[in-house]
């Protein structure tokens, strides 16, 4: 007999044995340096002072005690930890006046950290990049669609950050669990600034 209206079957792991996926969410200040015309290099200074080194365009780095990612032209995304609401945006207001601007993104974007032996199988399923470590690897940024939804991706030693528009995390979150269970999901938890810090470094 024909069957019909049989769907595809879930992904599983080789051997049946469950690789584990952990997504955390990450609560940080997220600001956004905006190299004004011609400027780069007086920005490049101004952050090396501060001990935050600005990563070449495609890459993900450390400095002071958080990370930067550039996936934009003259253009880095700082995470770092929380702190009074608006204080860090002030700050670099304040160090790079007439070289960039300052743009506070904490609001506007919401942070998670992907691990696990298949974190990167399961973020395939609704990526447009390759993610394979030999094409992608720690210390790679991007900015791509994932499940419909600006995402920047950043690759870290164990795992993969995600900074995606705080008004669809929310349906970014629940399409992150549907993809991940599969694999074995392990308790949602939360994640310091310092921890992918300390990974950048790794």
């Amino acid at each position: 007999m024909r069957k019909t209206g049989v769907s595809a079957p879930e992904p599983h792991p080789a051997g049946g044995v469950s690789l584990g996926v952990r997504i955390a969410e990450c609560t940080a200040d997220i600001i956004e340096l905006a190299a004004l015309r011609r400027q780069a290099d007086a920005l490049r200074a101004v952050a090396a002072a501060r001990s935050v080194p600005l990563p070449a365009s495609g890459r993900l780095g450390p400095g002071a005690d958080g990370l930067i990612l550039e996936v934009r032209p003259e253009r880095w995304l700082l995470v770092c930890a929380p702190a009074a609401p608006g204080a860090a945006a002030q700050s670099w207001q304040a160090a790079c006046a007439g070289c960039a601007a300052v743009i506070e993104l904490s609001a506007a974007l919401t942070a998670y950290h992907v691990t696990g032996a298949a974190a990167r199988e399961t973020l395939i399923r609704g990526c447009r990049l390759d993610l394979d470590p030999r094409v992608f690897p720690a210390g790679s940024a991007a900015a791509t669609l994932m499940a419909q939804v600006p995402v920047i991706i950043g690759a870290l030693a164990s795992g993969v950050l995600l900074l995606t528009p705080s008004s669809t995390a929310r349906h970014f979150h629940e399409w992150l669990i549907h993809v991940a269970k599969p694999f074995g999901l392990a308790p949602l938890a939360s994640v310091t600034v310092a921890r992918l810090h300390g990974e950048c470094l790794t």
